[in-house]
């Protein structure tokens, strides 16, 4: 959902209305365009008491060219996701935020309040909790990486289904894992899958995997976790 403010375009307008009728345009000490990085430390710092108010975690924002203007991104995320009325509410409160302040400069802008995609990297211990069912892959602090779902997770730790991958010919028998044996099977753990809990300074930035299927738990079902 994109919103766009008047506050750049108003203070242009004030200016060049000064202009027509013979009045020396008011000065400003606002620069007309501050710089990317002091406009994110300093949209940052506005917004997030804001959405948090709301219930919410403002998770990014992105400020970058769009022609004659710039695009300001707001992402925002919750336990329960973030439905389109509170997307609207709170696209409503940063735009007021945005306008009664010189942030933006004099420069127009388009803002754009969404939740993250599914691309969205794993990094804070709430991405992991929001991420407890789904199918993730992470490269580990170790080296290598992991694919597996996540089934826990906390402020310190995270508890994955791994996918245990089959190896070729000749790389011992039964396609064994790194301990040369096969993970042995469990209720509630998907064939193929070893249960694994990892510090969180263990993982790196995971990604939640695209899944055309939902999983299937049920007895004699194969879940989307389990290699072909």
């Amino acid at each position: 959902m994109s919103v766009e403010s008047r506050g750049g375009r108003a203070q242009g307008r004030r200016g060049e209305a000064d202009r027509a009728s013979g009045r020396e345009p008011a000065r400003t000490d606002a620069p007309a365009r501050p710089g990317r990085a002091a406009a994110v430390a300093e949209l940052t710092a506005l917004l997030a008491p804001a959405v948090a108010a709301a219930g919410f975690d403002l998770e990014e924002v992105e400020v970058r060219p769009a022609g004659r203007r710039r695009l300001v991104r707001v992402i925002v995320d919750g336990d329960d996701g973030v439905g389109l009325d509170d997307i609207a509410a709170i696209s409503e409160r940063a735009s007021a935020l945005l306008d009664a302040t010189d942030a933006m400069g004099t420069t127009p802008y388009v803002l754009e309040v969404s939740s993250p995609g599914v691309d969205r990297p794993l990094t804070e211990p709430r991405h992991w909790r929001r991420a407890v069912g789904r199918l993730i892959v992470a490269p580990l602090a170790e080296g290598g990486q992991i694919e597996g779902r996540v089934v826990a997770a906390d402020d310190t730790t995270v508890e994955i289904d791994v996918v245990q991958k089959r190896r070729g010919k000749g790389t011992g028998a039964g396609g064994a894992g790194s301990a040369g044996q096969k993970a042995a099977k469990s209720p509630g753990k998907p064939a193929g899958t070893v249960r694994r809990r990892f510090g969180l300074g263990e993982l790196g930035r995971g990604r939640v995997q695209v899944e055309f299927s939902p999983p299937r738990t049920a007895e004699g079902t194969r879940s989307p976790a389990e290699p072909d």
